[in-house]
């Protein structure tokens, strides 16, 4: 079996594994976390900022699109492993070392929640790192556990304000109310924002020149996640006016910046493509005309369209098959400009160009000749 095949596997059985596990646990917490009709509105409740964060995350992710298995992957470790995991790790540390609430809330919590949730963009770098081309890879990746994470324990805070077990007053409609209006509309982005410090590392490693850097890059990126975890967790502790200012002064203002650098990525990532491939057509790799119906995004949808107008849903499949193996050629041909190729570049290389090759005689963008079957 060959190495790359072998690496698959084992990031699928271990994170399988690690997420029934997991499921097992969470699945059992949260059932003791209170009544049927008040966990199915804890839930629903929760599930509310689920839906526009992916589809933002997925949006960001239209160059190259990941693997909707391995994306749908970070959400359930962080719905489940991550969460798990984080809970074990406060829990020992509350009955071993003896930690207060404050202490707890300000550094064992963004310590071991960043930990847990940042291990599936280790697993991902160390197994499947094929997946991962670059910073916006990583961020996506982070994105979809952190949402996954905040899922989660959005349920078990809002089950617990309802309940009134959370220490902040007698519970009912009025203090679920107010959980919601916090964690799931003012700050659903919290838990995507800190991990994406840890992707920003993980997606600075792959391209790193040195071992160094590749080795330095993850665990800064960690660090940047653990300090922007503890600022926001510490500013809840000393009353609401602390915790405003931090949002209005830090927590807010770092979330544009990783939203305005994860839009300037992806549009750097067109003109990167456009060398790579300018430069592959150059060896024979790719026909020159093809390269912007590839790496212009409305011209891509608009190639889909022509394509299933002119021969339905398999000229459509053809279509993007083309295009997807285009794309992750030029992500692998700016590596190898760049110095950086991965030890299995000349197979995967030579598997893109052999797609290419394939699908080619087949597909015909706008404006050409469409090829009889």
């Amino acid at each position: 079996m060959p190495a790359a095949r072998r690496d698959s596997v084992a990031f699928t059985v271990v994170v399988t594994i690690l997420v029934g596990l997991g499921a097992l646990g969470m699945l059992l917490v949260i059932a003791l976390s209170g009544g049927a009709g008040t966990l199915l509105l804890a839930t629903a409740l929760a599930a509310l900022p689920v839906g526009p964060l992916v589809g933002l995350y997925l949006w960001l992710d239209r160059y190259e699109p990941e693997p909707r298995k391995l994306l749908a992957a970070g959400l359930l470790w962080g719905c489940f492993v991550a969460t798990a995991a984080a809970l074990v790790i406060q829990g020992v540390g509350g009955f071993v070392v003896g930690f207060t609430d404050n202490e707890t809330l300000e550094v064992v919590a963004p310590v071991s929640e960043e930990f847990s949730k940042g291990l599936f963009l280790l697993l991902l770098l160390w197994w499947r790192r094929a997946e991962l081309d670059g910073v916006l890879d990583g961020i996506v990746y982070a994105g979809m556990v952190g949402v996954g994470f905040a899922f989660t324990e959005n349920i078990l805070y809002l089950a617990a304000a309802y309940n009134g077990t959370d220490g902040m007053g007698p519970g009912g409609t009025s203090a679920i109310t107010g959980t919601f209006v916090m964690r799931c509309l003012i700050s659903p982005f919290a838990h995507p924002l800190f991990t994406a410090f840890t992707g920003i590392g993980v997606g600075v490693a792959v391209g790193a020149r040195t071992r160094s850097l590749r080795f330095i890059a993850p665990l800064l990126g960690y660090a940047c996640a653990v300090a922007a975890h503890a600022t926001w967790n510490t500013s809840t502790v000393y009353g609401f006016g602390n915790f405003v200012t931090v949002y209005l002064v830090l927590m807010a203002p770092a979330l544009v910046a990783i939203a305005c650098f994860a839009v300037w990525s992806r549009r750097s990532e067109r003109r990167m493509l456009t060398a790579a491939l300018s430069d592959a057509a150059q060896r024979g790799l790719i026909p020159a005309t093809d390269i912007g119906w590839v790496v212009d995004l409305r011209a891509r949808r608009r190639s889909r369209a022509f394509a299933r107008q002119q021969g339905g849903k398999a000229a459509e499949r053809a279509m993007r098959d083309y295009q997807q193996a285009a794309i992750e050629l030029g992500f692998l041909h700016h590596r190898f400009l760049r110095g950086t190729p991965p030890p299995d570049f000349a197979a995967r290389g030579q598997s893109y160009v052999a797609r290419i090759g394939e699908v080619r005689p087949h597909i015909a963008f706008p404006g050409q000749v469409v090829p009889t079957r």
